[in-house]
Order: C-alpha cells, then sequence, then structure tokens
C-alpha cells in the first residue's frame, strides 16, 4: 500500500456505501481524502471518525450536478493538500421503473448524476493531472453497464456511458491511469431512490444476494496502489454466489 500513502485523493458520494467505505480504506492506507456529498452531517461525522483513528480528510458540500461546485471542489482539495492525485467518481442514483412508468424526471436525474456529474468530475481535475502529467481518475460502473435488466433501461444506459466515457479517456492521454469498476449487487441506499412498486420489489429480489461496500473499497485501493506505469483499467466484482 506504499503508493497509496500521502494520495490526495477525491471521493464524490462519500457519506455512505461505496464512498463511505473507500474513504476509510484509503485513510487507513495513508492517503489524504477529500469527501464530497449533499449530506454534510455525515461527512461530518464521518471526517471526524477519520482523524479519530489517525486518518487525514477533509469534507466539503458536493452536488456532483452543478460543474461550478465540483470545480470548487477539486479547488478545495488542492488548496488543502497542494494537488488531486485520484478522483473516485462514486456519486450515483438507482430510481429503477419500466419504461412505461414514464418517470422522466427520475431519467433525468439518473442522467445528471450518473452521467454528467462524471463528466463534470473529469473535468474538475483533468487539465491540472495532464499538466503535471500524471494522476488517475476512477469511475464507478455498475454490473448494469454490461447487461441490461427490466425495470434498469435508463440506470443501465448511463453506466455503459460511463464506460464509454472512461475508455475513450483512457484512449486518448497517455499520462493518466483511468480505471473503471462494475460493482454487482452490493449492500447500499441506491435502492432507498425507488418509487417505483415494480422497481422496487425487483430490487429486493436482486439484492437477496449481495457483498459489502467493503469489498469495492478494497478493489479500488488496489487499482491505486499499483505502480504508476500499471493501469488497472477495468474490473467488475460481484458476490461470488450472483447469477447476474
Amino acid at each position: 500500500m506504499n503508493n497509496i500513502a500521502n494520495k490526495v485523493v477525491l471521493i464524490t458520494g462519500a457519506s455512505s456505501g461505496i464512498g463511505e467505505a473507500t474513504a476509510k480504506h484509503l485513510a487507513e492506507n495513508g492517503a489524504h481524502v477529500v469527501l464530497g456529498a449533499r449530506r454534510t452531517e455525515r461527512l461530518d461525522a464521518l471526517v471526524e471518525e477519520i482523524a479519530a483513528s489517525g486518518g487525514s480528510s477533509r469534507g466539503r458540500s458536493l452536488d456532483v450536478t452543478d460543474r461550478q461546485d465540483m470545480q470548487a471542489f477539486a479547488d478545495f482539495a488542492a488548496s488543502e493538500f497542494g494537488q488531486v492525485d485520484v478522483i473516485v467518481n462514486n456519486a450515483g442514483v438507482m430510481p429503477l421503473s419500466p419504461l412505461a412508468s414514464l418517470k422522466v424526471d427520475e431519467w433525468d436525474r439518473m442522467i445528471d448524476v450518473n452521467i454528467r456529474g462524471v463528466l463534470h468530475g473529469i473535468a474538475a481535475v483533468l487539465p491540472g493531472m495532464e499538466a503535471r502529467g500524471s494522476g488517475q481518475i476512477i469511475n464507478i460502473a455498475s454490473i448494469g453497464g454490461h447487461a441490461v435488466t427490466p425495470t434498469a433501461s435508463v440506470y443501465c444506459a448511463t453506466k455503459f456511458a460511463v464506460r464509454a466515457i472512461s475508455d475513450g479517456l483512457r484512449q486518448e492521454t497517455d499520462k493518466i491511469r483511468v480505471t473503471v469498476i462494475s460493482p454487482g449487487v452490493v449492500e447500499s441506499e441506491l435502492a432507498d431512490s425507488i418509487s417505483d412498486e415494480k422497481g422496487r420489489n425487483e430490487m429486493k429480489e436482486f439484492r437477496r444476494i449481495s457483498i459489502q461496500p467493503e469489498a469495492i473499497a478494497h478493489a479500488i485501493s488496489y487499482a491505486i496502489a499499483q505502480p504508476p506505469e500499471v493501469d488497472v483499467s477495468e474490473m467488475i466484482v460481484r458476490p461470488t454466489a450472483s447469477p447476474f
């Protein structure tokens, strides 16, 4: 884990689930973690918990759909620690529903958070990384970015987009490491955003088998810990018993 120590890592969607687990794990291994989310009371508690364990972290309110706010988040990290070495674009929403339900507002929200949020994160850190000649962008996709299931077509479309954006960026740079991590079913609060009864019931069935967010945190740390010349481009991390 020596390649993690002292790296400055931005994490979006850091107030729970994968983001929270990743913040704790990277801080334990010596990274300076800068945490962004809308729920600032949770961020404050997480920052305090990391500090109590001897780790280094900062927290800031963040709306990934607002490009200026994302840029301010990256600038805040640079002002606190000097530069940004890694960004983990983790923030996401998953209000599943059949297309026939016409939950267009929820479709728009998924596009804004899951796609535009990732693009805003890339835009906020890429110029500095390119100028410095090093850095890593880690985008959290999903098993839904590899296969489509009923009620998840829009969600899956956003995660396919994350994979496409990531691979395009990887091909466009020979300086920046670009990693896509696609979790399978992970214990999280994402399902809480499902307002459609059919989508909610299908997700309950889907989540009968799940892994803990710490498993994804370990995958993220593995990708960061590789030598600078090694780019772990893509990983799928799913429950052993998962049929999907």
